[in-house]
């Protein structure tokens, strides 16, 4: 009697255990990550934010110290200015007390030309007559030609004085002070970069550095989780593949939360993330899983990283 209670049971179980379970999507939350480096070894002056807050793009995260930039910003400026009153003086060209102040130059150098011409030729009658010395002669045409040289000297300065500043020597000094702005915008772009902002809008995950340290350049001092929400990010069975694309829609059931939650799938592999497919069989292809990221609808706070989730498919 015993025998035939017991023999139903048993295949009553068995049965129930080879009815067809429903596939199963499992997976996590998680988020796009943001890791912000520092182009610099500056001290960290000041930190404005604290781990958890919420940031909108361009908020500003950190300060490090631009004392030391500032001075070279400030030489590149005083640069820049000598530079532009320099072309500013070759564009206006000499000032008139200075041309005439040349111009009386050369005629006190022809005055003193003229000189010397005449006292050599009194040196050579004498010479001839032999009331003087060769010595005083050469002495004198010596003379003679410093004083024609300085008339040319003087002479060509009045001509350059009065022509004005060439073009080409323009051209070069413009081109010196384009060069001196463009490293004043360098030097500027490089302190902005000390100041570091969210790139864009999310939840500050981590600050590894503190207030007076000293980062080295490339070091990562913040890391941001990006987006409103978490999204879920589940391994799809190759039997359903065929059946999803980008935007259809999921329930997500997340540990700690009692409904689903209704998401949409935003990508999802072209590839398996497992063996690939033309090295199994069809028996086993049924076990492969392809990665897809379910977007969900934002909550206040937000979701945790980390959390599992699983989707059913009937």
């Amino acid at each position: 009697m015993k025998t035939r209670v017991f023999l139903p049971l048993c295949l009553g179980l068995f049965l129930a255990a080879c009815e067809e379970q429903p596939l199963l999507a499992v997976g996590q939350l998680e988020s796009d990550r943001v890791e912000i480096i520092t182009e610099s070894n500056e001290v960290i002056t000041e930190i404005t934010v604290t781990e958890g807050d919420s940031l909108q793009a361009g908020q500003t995260i950190l300060q490090q110290d631009a004392s030391r930039l500032q001075l070279r910003i400030e030489e590149a400026q005083a640069n820049i200015m000598r530079i532009e009153a320099q072309l500013q003086e070759q564009l206006n060209g000499p000032r008139q007390e200075t041309i005439d102040a040349t111009r009386a130059s050369l005629q006190e150098a022809v005055v003193e030309r003229d000189f010397r011409a005449r006292d050599l030729e009194r040196l050579a009658g004498l010479r001839v007559r032999n009331l003087t010395s060769v010595e005083s002669v050469d002495n004198a045409e010596r003379l003679l030609d410093l004083a024609r040289a300085r008339v040319e000297l003087v002479g060509a300065q009045l001509a350059e004085l009065v022509a004005g500043t060439r073009p080409e020597q323009i051209e070069q000094t413009e081109g010196i002070l384009q060069q001196a702005r463009t490293q004043l915008l360098s030097l500027e772009l490089d302190r902005e970069r000390l100041t570091l902002t969210a790139p864009v809008a999310g939840l500050l995950d981590s600050l590894p550095f503190e207030v007076g340290e000293r980062p080295r350049l490339g070091d990562i001092v913040a890391v941001m989780l990006t987006g409103e929400q978490a999204y879920a990010r589940i391994y799809i069975p190759e039997p359903l593949r065929v059946t999803l694309n980008v935007g259809s829609e999921l329930q997500v059931h997340i540990d700690g939360i009692e409904a689903p939650v209704a998401g949409r799938i935003r990508r999802i592999t072209a590839e398996p993330v497992f063996t690939p497919y033309f090295a199994l069989t069809e028996r086993d292809r049924s076990r492969l899983a392809y990665l897809a990221e379910v977007t969900l609808p934002a909550t206040n706070p937000r979701l945790p990283e980390g959390l599992p989730v699983q989707v059913f498919f009937e």
